[in-house]
């Protein structure tokens, strides 16, 4: 059961809350992909309901194709109006752009950042999501985690599609560190698409799912 709550930093009545490893609320899909590495508890601020949820997971590289952005934003806004929950770490260029337009909608975020939630300062555009149930922050990291480093940014995306039921990578640069976590994903079995373009190549190889033409909303959105 969800415990040790304490009040979240903001003008907000959210508060932080505990979910330990062995809780009735903690998710089995972390042990059954992360094994050993699997956090002992989750820090969380927002609507548990959403970690039952299925969801898609969002990760890009930092760089992505210009040819590729804009058609990452019209998949962002479709999945927003089909209600489709998405879960990410928000934090590469193009997932932030995502998030700033999922935020516009009325579907279920998941938000995890590479760091504590624990004296974090909540953004301003995120508290009337909280405060409507529309949003869930959640970290598997302690306290002392004060910031996004590459070690966290890189667990935090494996923490993200372990719980995620799909994944969509836009793009990974070849040789990138998004490429290799994409490689784990494909040993994982777990679904994973992106777009069908050139850039993509090397990810399409190594067995990504291509996304192309009107069934690429259709295929994010299932689950």
């Amino acid at each position: 059961m969800a415990n040790d709550s304490v009040p979240a930093r903001g003008r907000m009545a959210s508060t932080l809350t505990w979910i330990h490893h062995g809780d009735s609320t903690y998710p089995s899909c972390l042990d059954n992909y992360l094994g050993a590495k699997a956090p002992k508890r989750l820090a969380t601020v927002g609507n548990h309901d959403f970690l039952k949820s299925k969801a898609l997971a969002l990760v890009c590289s930092a760089k992505c194709p210009g040819n590729l952005i804009l058609q990452t934003y019209d998949l962002a806004r479709a999945l927003c109006e089909m209600g489709v929950t998405i879960i990410g770490g928000f934090h590469s260029p193009m997932e932030r752009e995502c998030l700033r337009i999922l935020l516009r909608g009325k579907q279920p975020t998941i938000l995890c950042p590479g760091r504590t939630l624990h004296g974090m300062r909540l953004p301003k555009e995120y508290r009337s999501h909280l405060d409507e149930g529309r949003l869930l922050l959640v970290s598997p990291f302690s306290e002392r985690h004060r910031r996004p480093t590459i070690e966290t940014a890189l667990y935090r995306n494996h923490f993200v599609a372990a719980l995620a039921d799909r994944v969509f990578v836009p793009y990974a640069a070849p040789s990138s560190k998004t490429f290799e976590f994409c490689r784990v994903l494909i040993s994982w079995h777990k679904p994973l698409y992106t777009l069908a373009n050139e850039a993509n190549a090397q990810l399409l190889a190594l067995g990504a799912q291509p996304l192309d033409g009107p069934r690429a909303v259709s295929k994010l959105s299932e689950g």
